[in-house]
């Protein structure tokens, strides 16, 4: 299928800025809400809500193409079932317990900011992409800007246990592969369509895995009576949840659909690299963390990166 034309290119590169900006929050929104949350008990706090959201969005909006709910055709179903294990439930579990195989939570944020390197590959083989020296290049030096900057100044570069790197390059894998299906879904399906039947198939695979985990013993030891308390972690954390279930995973994940869908998996892919960029920006601005000169040279080669990545070469059409 043909990608879109100027006009959608140019919109599709806006949706994803807005779709990382909003991303590059999320990790911290994710910290928060742990304070007091169970993890996978937080995971369908967060999906639940969205799918409802998502539900009522799709009803109410019948008429516009990117918000509109098409009803799921049987012989897609093995698609979304792919895209829906995939990513959330997949890349959410690898994700998990790469963190915890890791030593560092820097060298594995940088392990799993890889997908961009690992696009081309699959979207070459699975949707016969085409993949220019410019796409190559740009990868190669925007990649190279997020080791910078996430490296820069980190005082622990152990890796602990191999398995760990393993689980993390399995989990970009994964989400590589949930934006193929993206890519590869008929266009007849809206942006909200993919994002919705995605994230409830991974619901169907997430709650077993929450009985087995935590269960509904975890609902009963949250200290529900703190939430008197305006300032308490558990407001705290459900503000948290609130965002990410509005925003991460709704917006955002619809945005980057409607992008990817547009310019393609590898393109769409290697704008992840400015989630740290915006991460890192977030952190200087509210919390204070310091950004050294080696940081800043990162963000550079990372902006860079991605002009190059997009730039059109003389005998690209597309």
């Amino acid at each position: 299928m043909p990608f879109g034309g100027y006009r959608e290119k140019q919109l599709a590169i806006v949706a994803l800025i807005v779709s990382m900006i909003i991303w590059s929050v999320s990790g911290i929104a994710i910290k928060h809400a742990l304070v007091a949350l169970p993890p996978f008990t937080m995971i369908l706090m967060r999906f639940i809500p969205s799918v409802l959201l998502m539900l009522v969005i799709g009803l109410v909006r019948r008429k516009h193409s990117l918000f509109c709910l098409q009803r799921m055709e049987l012989k897609d179903l093995p698609l979304f079932l792919l895209a829906g294990f995939c990513q959330p439930f997949l890349y959410y579990m690898l994700e998990t317990y790469a963190y915890d195989a890791l030593n560092s939570p820097t060298i594995a944020e940088t392990l799993l900011s890889t997908s961009p390197l690992l696009s081309p590959v699959f979207a070459a083989i699975l949707l016969r992409e085409r993949i220019t020296g410019n796409n190559i290049f740009g990868i190669l030096i925007s990649t190279g800007g997020v080791f910078v900057l996430t490296l820069a100044g980190a005082e622990n570069y152990s890796i602990g246990s191999y398995w760990g790197v393993l689980l993390a390059f399995l989990a970009v894998s994964a989400a590589v592969i949930d934006s193929v299906m993206m890519r590869k879904a008929p266009m007849r399906y809206s942006a909200l369509s993919f994002v919705f039947y995605t994230q409830v198939i991974s619901l169907l695979f997430f709650i077993p895995v929450w009985f087995w985990r935590e269960g509904p013993s975890a609902l009963r030891a949250i200290e529900w009576s703190t939430l008197a308390d305006p300032s308490s972690s558990l407001t705290t954390a459900l503000w948290s949840v609130s965002y990410l279930t509005v925003f991460a995973s709704v917006t955002a994940f619809i945005l980057f659909c409607y992008a990817l869908r547009q310019i393609g998996v590898t393109k769409a892919n290697a704008f992840n690299n400015i989630r740290p960029v915006f991460t890192a920006i977030w952190m200087f601005l509210f919390f204070g963390e310091h950004l050294p000169a080696l940081k800043w040279v990162g963000i550079g080669l990372i902006i860079f990166g991605l002009f190059i990545c997009q730039k059109r070469e003389k005998t690209d059409k597309s």
